[in-house]
């Protein structure tokens, strides 16, 4: 079968970066070395390349699982294309179709079924005919945004100015013009894109799927270290529309972070988060279906999946409970002409729920260990 034609400019761009960085860098490092001042400009551009991708291209344009003031979405604008990963427009169309479409190779753009380095750098090489083409109808509602549609129509010249400004900027403050050019320049960039890729290509191939395996995202908590808390991949392919990736406190997710931090200054809001009910139930239907498929083979499989079956609806009866007084008892917080005895007494009544609810839980978390 005849390959698809090289993109030249990506594969020279790659390329050439890449061996800058691999023998460059390295070469500078041992003969002339490099100073604090250095190192820490190169690691505050890297962050600030990843997070105008993760908080602004991804979770901002491409999902629109919050709102920012016109201010941060400039400097996610600008820290776009400092990273040089194509323009928001660009990217979040995209990214709309492969969420839409994850995993099919004809469709997905960048689909992890075509393989680790087709997912991580092959897609942007070669032009693949046979892969359905962004033609910008699924990002309308950017194309109102003036700031996305700026920074798309100079998309070109603020990359080179960036890419080269910021790291000679920085190279004429600390009087090492080549050792920043190639550390914040060269160094970073490649960095920036490889922790970025690794969202397409690891997060699909490496981890667990605690929420659904109708996918092949998964969650990897060593991988969210490099990606800004991206790296809980699993969760978000199922909720996508959350402004969080990493939902627990001691998940590693800066860019969570910092968008609700962001909030309490107004330079963020209406920050969408899924309800936990269906957090909770997403992964229980994950648990019975492992359960399920461990105990098919077992001689006493019939019964053994009845008395899951029946133990799951019980636990889920549980938590509907569980989470239907939970909000009562939140929307009669906000009702302050509830009297005091009352609140009282429903405080009692919810106490007793989430009790029984985390006995099921037990009891269902002892009969799944038990089949497995």
């Amino acid at each position: 079968m005849k390959k698809a034609p090289l993109i030249w400019t990506n594969v020279l761009l790659f390329s050439i970066t890449t061996l800058i960085a691999a023998i460059g860098v390295p070469w500078y490092a041992l003969t002339i070395g490099f100073g604090w001042f250095e190192i820490i400009a190169t690691i505050i551009c890297l962050g600030y390349c990843g997070m105008s991708i993760t908080a602004g291209y991804h979770r901002l344009w491409a999902h629109k699982t919050y709102d920012a003031h016109p201010i941060l979405q400039w400097v996610y604008a600008i820290g776009g294309a400092f990273a040089l990963q194509n323009s928001a427009l660009h990217w979040s169309a995209d990214h709309r179709v492969h969420h839409r479409h994850v995993d099919d190779n004809d469709k997905d753009p960048y689909s992890a079924g075509r393989g680790f380095w087709y997912s991580h750098i092959g897609w942007m090489l070669r032009d693949y005919e046979d892969v359905e083409k962004p033609d910008y109808s699924n990002v309308r509602d950017l194309q109102k945004n003036p700031i996305v549609m700026w920074q798309h129509r100079n998309y070109l010249w603020l990359t080179i100015a960036t890419n080269f400004g910021i790291p000679l900027l920085l190279g004429i403050i600390s009087g090492n013009i080549l050792g920043m050019l190639l550390l914040a320049g060269v160094l970073r960039l490649v960095l920036s894109h490889h922790f970025t890729f690794f969202i397409n290509s690891l997060a699909h191939v490496w981890g667990s799927q605690p929420y659904t395996e109708k996918n092949s995202a998964r969650d990897n908590g060593i991988l969210a270290f490099v990606t800004y808390g991206e790296g809980y991949h699993n969760f978000h392919h199922i909720f996508e529309y959350d402004y969080r990736n990493g939902i627990k406190w001691y998940h590693f997710d800066p860019t969570k972070w910092f968008i609700k931090t962001a909030s309490w200054v107004k330079l963020t809001g209406n920050l969408r988060v899924v309800p936990e009910e269906r957090i909770e139930q997403a992964k229980l239907q994950m648990q019975l279906k492992r359960a399920q498929d461990n105990v098919r083979q077992k001689p006493n499989a019939e019964q053994l999946l009845q008395l899951l079956q029946h133990e799951y609806e019980l636990l889920l009866a549980r938590m509907q409970d569980y989470y239907h007084i939970k909000k009562q008892l939140l929307l009669q917080r906000k009702d302050k002409l509830v009297a005091q005895y009352q609140a009282v007494d429903f405080k009692h009544k919810y106490l007793e729920f989430k009790h029984h609810l985390q006995q099921q839980q037990q009891h269902w978390q002892r009969l799944v260990n038990a089949v497995a």
